[in-house]
C-alpha cells in the first residue's frame, strides 16, 4: 500500500458544529481522568462525517485541541487507519479489499471494472458520484471477494454483480447490500449440507413407564448430582488370633 499523505488542497478552517462538538464531549466523558485522548478514533470519524467522508487537515488539527493532543500524534492515527479518507472522496466510496483471500477469489478482477468504470485510485469520478481505494482485510473473508461502499458491504461479487451494484448507485437506486449470489448472510453456499438426516431428530428419550417423553410433559425431577448414599463400611481384616479364623 502507497504511503498516505494529506491532499494538496485543503479548506481554509474547520470547527465542529453544536451538535457534533456536544456529541464529541459524550464520547470524551466515558473515559477516566488521564484517558480521555482514548476518544480521538470516535471523534475524528464524526470530525470525517461532518466533512463529507473524508478528513481535511483542519479537522484533524480541532480535534488535537479539543483532545489536548499534539497536532502529530492525531495526524499519525488518521493516516495509520485507511478507515479515515486524506482527500475529498465520491458520494458513493468503494473500499476495495485486496489482500490474500478475496485475491485468491477473483477480486483481480473487481479491480478491473473499478478502473474501468470510476478510474484511477484515490480519484473522484468526474461527476463526483464515486471514488475507491484499495485497504486492507475488512473482516468478510468467508464472503470473498467483497468491497465495501459507504457503510454497506457488498460480498460474492464477480465482475458482473459490481458493475451493476455501481450501476444502480448511479442511478438513484438502492442495490440490497451483502452476499450476491443465493447465500444466507455467511452460510454454505446452497444452504445446509451437514445434519440434514431426518432421523437425527427423533425424540428417543423416555420415562419411567417406557413411554417416549415429549417437550410439553413435566420431566420428573431426579435427585441432585451431589447427593450419593454412604457406602456400607466393610468389616476389618481379622488377624490370626481372631476366633472367627478357626
Amino acid at each position: 500500500m502507497s504511503a498516505r499523505r494529506l491532499a494538496e488542497k485543503q479548506p481554509p478552517s474547520f470547527a465542529f458544529t453544536p451538535q457534533n462538538l456536544e456529541w464529541a464531549k459524550t464520547q470524551i466523558a466515558k473515559y477516566p481522568p488521564g484517558r480521555q485522548q482514548s476518544a480521538v478514533i470516535p471523534i475524528l470519524w464524526r470530525a470525517q462525517e461532518q466533512s463529507g467522508g473524508w478528513l481535511p487537515q483542519k479537522a484533524i488539527e480541532a480535534t488535537a485541541e479539543l483532545l489536548g493532543m499534539a497536532k502529530i500524534r492525531v495526524l499519525e492515527v488518521a493516516t495509520f487507519y485507511t478507515m479515515f479518507n486524506l482527500s475529498p472522496v465520491g458520494r458513493f466510496h468503494v473500499q476495495f479489499c485486496g489482500t490474500t483471500p478475496c485475491m485468491l477469489r477473483g477480486a483481480e478482477g473487481l479491480k478491473k471494472v473499478l478502473h474501468k468504470i470510476i478510474g484511477e485510485q484515490d480519484q473522484v469520478s468526474g461527476d463526483g458520484v464515486f471514488s475507491w481505494t484499495e485497504v486492507e482485510c475488512l473482516g468478510a473473508c468467508v464472503n470473498a471477494p467483497m468491497v465495501q461502499i459507504n457503510a454497506d458491504y457488498y460480498e460474492d461479487l464477480t465482475p458482473q454483480t459490481l458493475t451493476r451494484v455501481l450501476n444502480d448507485l448511479a442511478a438513484g437506486k438502492a442495490p440490497k447490500p451483502g452476499p450476491q449470489i443465493d447465500r444466507q448472510n455467511s452460510a454454505p453456499v446452497g444452504g445446509a449440507d451437514t445434519l440434514k438426516d431426518p432421523s437425527i431428530y427423533k425424540t428417543t428419550t423416555r420415562d419411567q413407564s417406557g413411554a417416549t417423553l415429549r417437550d410439553s410433559d413435566a420431566k420428573r425431577p431426579g435427585e441432585a448430582a451431589n447427593v450419593h448414599e454412604s457406602p456400607i463400611p466393610k468389616p476389618p481384616i481379622a488377624d490370626a488370633t481372631d476366633p472367627r479364623r478357626n
